[in-house]
């Protein structure tokens, strides 16, 4: 890792990282040949992911150092299912941020957020290869169910997770 990276911040997304976040979602589902319909990288609010959760129930975050966007992530109400149900939405990084404690600094800001925001489960996808945001989701007590929850349409994830807050 470069060694400056251990002083990126973790902020809340604004309008101006709209480019950088959604070529940094692009790159990392390619990453894991995870690129077209049937994944998050294709949906419509990859473009504006500002405008997307800039909304109630949702927040979405940026890690950044140097002007420069490494990882991203955040919740909303999981779309055509329970009231009561987020889900964790769009936590990609890239390689050089994996393993140094991030993804366990934003997981933990999302379920604060989720459960300040009145949600009492988070679901999330994801696909088998993702092995390390696998093995981060089991350690926050996610566990494994056999099927999808609402309508993410998603449908090339063959992972599902759900959380009581």
């Amino acid at each position: 890792m470069n060694s400056d990276l251990k002083n990126a911040r973790i902020r809340p997304i604004e309008s101006k990282d709209n480019a950088q976040v959604e070529k940094l979602i692009v790159a990392v589902m390619a990453d894991f040949q995870c690129i077209g319909e049937a994944y998050s990288s294709s949906d419509p609010e990859v473009k504006s992911m500002y405008a997307a959760y800039n909304q109630p129930g949702a927040r979405f975050y940026v890690i950044e150092h140097d002007n420069i966007i490494y990882g991203c992530g955040g919740l909303a109400a999981l779309e055509q299912g329970d009231p009561d149900v987020c889900e964790l939405r769009k936590m990609y990084f890239y390689e050089e941020l994996r393993g140094h404690g991030f993804g366990r600094q934003l997981l933990q800001i999302c379920i604060d957020d989720a459960k300040a925001l009145g949600y009492k489960k988070m679901y999330l996808e994801t696909v088998e290869r993702m092995d390390q945001a696998r093995k981060l989701y089991l350690g926050f007590g996610f566990k494994p169910i056999e099927h999808t929850m609402g309508h993410t349409g998603h449908s090339g994830c063959d992972n599902f997770y759900l959380k009581v807050l």
